[in-house]
């Protein structure tokens, strides 16, 4: 993977508060670690780290030049975004070296088309991988391409680029394809499904019914609530 050059400012403040004005500021709070360094706080551009990861993917590495003279690689190790705004909150960088090994999580593309009336479960994801930290894949591919119902793709048969070590169980389960079910048995569920919508109908009703308030008879006046004038 090529790496991406990126500017970055050194960040003096710290804190929520801090993080909330870096942020407004059109920068995204993060910290540089590794190799027994004392962590350096920075903050990024947000549009060009975006960019960058939109197109990377979570282990692109970094070429970053810090206005103070600073000039280092790094990969994202861990990425924090706003659940509701899809922001980036704070990134975590690790340091690395040019022909260093590092052990990251990869995804997995499955590829190909499975056997006929069958439906797949993507158990895992990602896999963790080791890699030279110039050249960590930005996914890793396993193929489903004919399996039958029954077929199990484990962490073993995927496929790892020249250079790349799988760092996972090799048995662990990536995919499973199991039987799509048959026009028959989608038929045997309607009657259950039906069932139980019409007793959460008729319970609901029943609620309803208790609920209401009962009406004046033919003839009688509806009680009214008594106002006392000052």
């Amino acid at each position: 993977m090529s790496e991406v050059k990126i500017s970055a400012e050194p960040r003096t403040e710290f804190g929520k508060g801090g993080a909330r004005r870096t942020r407004r500021a059109g920068l995204v709070p993060a910290v540089l670690y590794g190799h027994g360094e004392k962590p350096k706080h920075i903050a990024l551009p947000v549009r060009e780290f975006a960019a960058a990861i939109r197109k990377g993917g979570a282990n692109q590495l970094f070429a970053i030049e810090v206005s103070d003279g600073t000039q280092v690689l790094a990969l994202p190790k861990a990425i924090q975004r706003d659940p509701i705004r899809d922001s980036f909150e704070h990134v975590d960088l690790l340091l690395v070296r040019r022909g260093e090994k590092v052990t990251v999580e990869v995804s997995v593309q499955l590829t190909g088309e499975a056997a006929k009336n069958t439906l797949i479960v993507h158990d895992h994801d990602t896999l963790s991988v080791t890699a030279d930290a110039t050249k960590v894949p930005d996914h890793l591919e396993a193929s489903i391409e004919g399996l039958e119902a029954g077929t199990q793709v484990t962490a073993a048969d995927v496929e790892l680029p020249a250079g790349v070590e799988l760092a996972a169980d090799p048995e662990a389960t990536v995919a499973s394809v199991t039987a799509a079910p048959t026009a028959e048995q989608l038929e045997a569920t309607l009657p259950e499904v039906e069932t139980a919508t019409a007793e959460a109908e008729a319970g609901v009703g029943e609620e309803t019914a208790e609920g209401a308030e009962t009406p004046a008879a033919e003839g009688e006046q509806a009680p009214v609530e008594a106002k006392t004038e000052a």
